[in-house]
This record gives structure tokens, C-alpha cells and sequence, in this order.
């Protein structure tokens, strides 16, 4: 109130059951809001007035409230820790309005909207503390029903995510020993092959066996990568690429040529690591082995990057150039069309000057 000394008087006229005639104070006390004051100016800061629907709401009369510090609503479900924000509140001569739980004179527990605010006089001296307070029994227990379907259904959510969790984990590591067994196999093959390879006397023969040799290892290495990878939905093209590379290299023995990537990192469905495996296979030993006769070293370039909402994977070589590669089947070239078909891709083979590029468009189809 702006009127200090007009609160003030009221104050002690409350305090001494008088104010019939003052409005403010008829007011107050014919208010259906329980309402308190309390003396700051007294040790303990007792209730100096109540009204009676703060009488009607803790069932005490009115000279079991006067001279109490309102703590006595107390009991042993009150938080302490909210008790003692009103506390500090009142020590630091500040504002507080929180719900507490307070207790009847017959002992049933209420919440209590409680409003707790300071009145100072002229000086600014803390002189009362107004005090109103609103059963909200009914809206806390809607809020404790809400949390406690809040709670059961967050129970059922974890649940239900456990559930999930170690059937995900069941489904991996039933994928993982799908590859890796997969893998095996196709190492075994890959070791009849490279026998049956060292037999055969006609380069021709040895030529195809050599290719299907690569193609298998491209396959192997998907499902080494698949079996090392915590997602098994997802395959990492640039970590594979730079696996095939290292392969190649290392059984072409050719210190002459140079290898540069630049790796975007790219992840495609699993289900499309194998066909795409197998056309960076026959575009790269393509490159490797007819772009660079013997005697002739130079560069292969290999890139990965995101381009209009495609991936765009290129191989490219400033060897002979595109005129003047051979192949003595053409089979490997039948395999890059079908496959990219099958992956929805287009496949650009143009004139590096010198050498030759190949650029394939894979479109995204949900990958990332």
C-alpha cells in the first residue's frame, strides 16, 4: 500500500479487534480469501489478524491464531526445503508465493497457495507481512494424477525402449555374424580362385580369373566393413573406398602410380553396398590396369561429394585415355551398366585430356 501510516494504523487496529468502521478492514475480513497479518516489528513475527476464511480454511479460532508464527500449519509431509524458501524470504524482507503443504487443526494435510509479501512504512522499514492464502488441494491432484500417468507411461516408454534396444542389438549381432561368416566364404572362394588361377596356363583364362579374383575381394571387403560397423543399416562408401584402394595398390605392385582422394563422407543403405562395391571395383582396376601400361606411371584421382541432391563418386586418370584402353571382353563394362541400373545411377565416361573420367550419380534414396 502507498499509505504507510494509514496501513499502520490499521495494523494495530486489527491487532485490537477494532477497524469495524474502516472499509479496507471490513473488507478484509469479509473476504472469502484467507488473508493474515503479521507484526515484522515482534520476535517471531506473529500473526497479529486473521480473517475468518483463513479460520474457515485451518479450522483453528481466532485466539489459537493470534500471536502464532503461521509455521505452526506445519506437519510431516511439509517440504523443508520449501518451508525454508518462506523463511528466507521473510528474512530477506522479499516476495514468495509458492504452494506448500499445510496441515488442519484435525490433522488432514491441504495445499496451500500461499502469497507472502512486506509492508514497509515511510522509512522503508519492514514494519508487516501480508499474507493470503487459496486451497488448491484439487489442482495439486490433478497435477500428482498427471505426473503419476506422466511417470507410468515414461515406464512403459523405457520399457517398451529396452525392449527395442536389445532387439536391435540382438539384430546386429545376428547381421555381424551373417557377414562375417559371409566374409569367410568369400575369402575361401577368393583362395580357390588365386589356386585355380596359378594353374592355368593361358593369359587369357588368368586375365578373367584375376578379374572375378577382384570382384569377389570388392564383395569380402563390404562385409568386412559391414561386420565392423556399429550401424549395420548404413555403409560407409568413403571408408570402403579408401580399403579398395589400398587393396589394389598393394597387389598391383605399381610405384609409378599415384593415388589422391577426396573422400566426402557418404553412407548408403546396406542393401546397395554390393552392386556399388562391385562398379567402383571395375572402374578403379579399370583405370589401374589399362590406363598405365608398363613403363608408363602417372595419377589416379578419387572423389566423393554431395552434388544437387545425388552422390557423386568420380575416377578419374590422366593415363591413355578412353581411345586407347583395351579390354579384351568388355565384360567389366557390362557390369557397370547393369549394376548402375540396378542402383538407379547414371554412369559419364568422358576425355580427362589426358586420360579418362568416369563420374557416377548415385541418388540419395534416403541416405546421408
Amino acid at each position: 500500500m502507498e499509505d504507510y501510516s494509514e496501513f499502520r494504523r490499521l495494523g494495530d487496529e486489527l491487532a485490537a479487534g477494532q477497524g469495524v468502521g474502516d472499509p479496507f478492514a471490513a473488507a478484509i475480513k469479509a473476504t472469502r480469501m484467507a488473508m493474515i497479518v503479521t507484526d515484522a516489528t515482534r520476535d517471531d513475527n506473529p500473526i497479529i489478524f486473521a480473517n475468518d476464511a483463513f479460520l474457515r480454511l485451518t479450522g483453528y479460532s481466532r485466539d489459537e491464531v493470534i500471536g502464532r508464527n503461521c509455521r505452526f500449519l506445519q506437519g510431516p509431509e511439509t517440504d523443508r526445503e520449501a518451508a525454508g524458501a518462506v523463511r528466507d524470504a521473510v528474512a530477506a524482507g522479499e516476495d514468495i508465493a509458492m504452494d506448500l503443504l499445510n496441515y488442519r487443526k484435525d490433522g488432514s494435510p491441504f495445499w496451500n497457495a500461499l502469497y507472502l509479501s512486506p509492508v514497509r512504512d515511510d522509512n522503508g522499514k519492514i514494519v508487516y507481512f501480508f499474507g493470503s492464502q487459496i486451497d488448491v488441494s484439487d489442482k495439486k491432484a490433478i497435477e500428482f494424477r498427471a505426473r503419476d500417468r506422466s511417470e507410468s507411461l515414461q515406464q512403459m516408454v523405457d520399457e517398451r525402449t529396452r525392449e527395442l534396444t536389445q532387439a536391435l542389438e540382438q539384430k546386429t549381432a545376428l547381421l555381424h555374424e551373417v557377414d562375417h561368416r559371409v566374409k569367410n566364404n568369400l575369402q575361401l572362394i577368393s583362395s580357390l580362385l588365386l589356386l585355380q588361377n596359378r594353374r592355368v596356363p593361358d593369359p587369357a583364362v588368368k586375365a578373367s580369373l584375376k578379374g572375378m579374383l577382384g570382384r569377389v575381394n570388392a564383395i569380402a571387403t563390404v562385409h568386412r566393413r559391414l561386420f565392423q560397423s556399429e550401424d549395420v543399416e548404413r555403409f560407409d562408401v568413403s571408408a570402403f573406398i579408401r580399403d579398395m584402394v589400398a587393396d589394389l595398390m598393394g597387389s598391383a605392385m605399381r610405384d609409378d602410380i599415384r593415388v589422391e582422394l577426396d573422400l566426402e563422407r557418404v553412407e548408403i543403405p546396406a542393401a546397395k553396398a554390393a552392386p556399388f562395391a562391385l562398379v567402383v571395383n571395375e572402374l578403379l582396376t579399370n583405370a589401374l590396369r589399362h590406363g598405365f601400361p608398363e613403363g608408363r606411371g602417372g595419377r589416379i584421382f578419387v572423389g566423393v561429394s554431395r552434388l544437387n541432391g545425388d552422390f557423386r563418386i568420380e575416377i578419374s586418370d590422366d593415363g591413355v585415355g578412353p581411345n586407347k584402353k583395351t579390354s579384351t571382353s568388355g565384360f567389366g563394362l557390362t557390369i557397370v551398366q547393369l549394376l548402375c541400373q540396378q542402383l538407379k545411377a547414371k554412369c559419364e565416361t568422358t576425355d580427362a585430356e589426358p586420360g579418362t573420367r568416369v563420374v557416377v550419380l548415385l541418388p540419395v534414396n534416403g541416405a546421408h
